[in-house]
């Protein structure tokens, strides 16, 4: 099976994060910021964005914290219809992520507060509420229909944190920015 987690982490500076967050509009340096395609270079495909593999990147960026984390920005394959976040900001809020599935396979994740843009393979660009969830991939799959997915080994602390800062700054709601890697 092809490898489909980077070997190390992000290593972008939070200078660097706070600058793209700024350019899209956060400007109190609190969001989450993911980044398409941010092991361009080093995984799959040489110079293309793949889907199925972690090889984006989201950061977690407040006054008290810059975490990096493993991240899945697109769907997990090619499929007429599915959903492809564009690259915007967005709100997400805490909710539960598998609301269709039995209540054993459901649990704690950032789901959509408002709602967000998608291209769909094959169709035009859509608005609307689609269920395009930040949650938990796997370590076979990223496990994406549309949603941003984080590589289960590092999901319990993501979420943590995020509820965590969430808590801290007084906050239902956080902003996540999404960008295109530009090389």
């Amino acid at each position: 099976m092809p490898t489909i987690l980077p070997p190390s982490r992000p290593q972008q500076q939070r200078a660097e994060s706070e600058l793209k967050l700024r350019a899209n509009g956060v400007t109190d340096g609190f969001a989450l910021l993911g980044v398409r395609a941010y092991y361009l270079k080093s995984m799959g495909a040489a110079d293309k964005n793949d889907r199925g593999i972690y090889d984006d990147a989201i950061f977690l960026i407040t006054p008290s914290a810059y975490v990096t984390y493993n991240a899945n920005c697109d769907p997990s394959v090619f499929r007429t219809r599915i959903a492809t976040l564009k690259p915007g900001k967005w709100m997400y809020k805490i909710g539960i992520h598998g609301m269709s599935k039995p209540p054993e396979k459901r649990y704690k994740a950032l789901v959509q507060a408002a709602q967000v843009v998608v291209q769909r393979d094959g169709a035009a660009d859509e608005r609307g509420f689609f269920g395009i969830n930040i949650h938990r991939g796997s370590r076979n799959s990223t496990s994406s229909l549309g949603c941003q997915t984080i590589h289960p080994d590092q999901w319990e602390a993501f979420i943590t944190s995020v509820e965590g800062e969430l808590k801290r700054a007084g906050r239902k709601e956080i902003p996540y920015v999404l960008v295109e890697r530009t090389v």
